[in-house]
């Protein structure tokens, strides 16, 4: 091999080695990227759940109110009406964001089974 086949050579393997890192940095970016949109997500959903659970705490104090100021039947059972289906909707939206995270993430430790997931869904049914 020529001296000037061997730097072609080498410029060759430079320029591999640099594809490699640029190809490895922007897997690195879009993984990055993908953590931040998730966990957006994430922080978006905890905060419907939250939300739903300090309408039924809310709700809750309502019908509290009503039993101990001997509010009427129609009223207590609407309001806690209410509470049930806040509680059921939040408990909703926490096992969907469980199967989806076990969906996007199975090798997680957190990470629930089919039969651990729809013990849970059943739960609410």
């Amino acid at each position: 091999m020529t001296t000037e086949h061997v730097a072609v050579a080498d410029a060759a393997v430079q320029a591999g080695a640099e594809g490699a890192a640029v190809h490895g940095a922007a897997v690195q970016d879009a993984a990055v990227q993908g953590a931040a949109v998730q966990g957006a997500a994430h922080a978006a959903n905890q905060k419907k759940i939250l939300n739903r659970l300090r309408r039924a705490q809310g709700q809750l104090g309502a019908v509290i109110a009503a039993v101990e100021s001997g509010g009427s039947c129609k009223d207590v059972v609407t309001q806690l009406a209410a509470v049930s289906s806040a509680l059921d909707k939040a408990g909703f939206v926490i096992v969907s964001t469980a199967m989806r995270d076990c969906i996007d993430n199975p090798g997680t430790p957190n990470a629930l089974t089919v039969d651990e997931l729809e013990k849970l869904f059943l739960t609410l049914a």
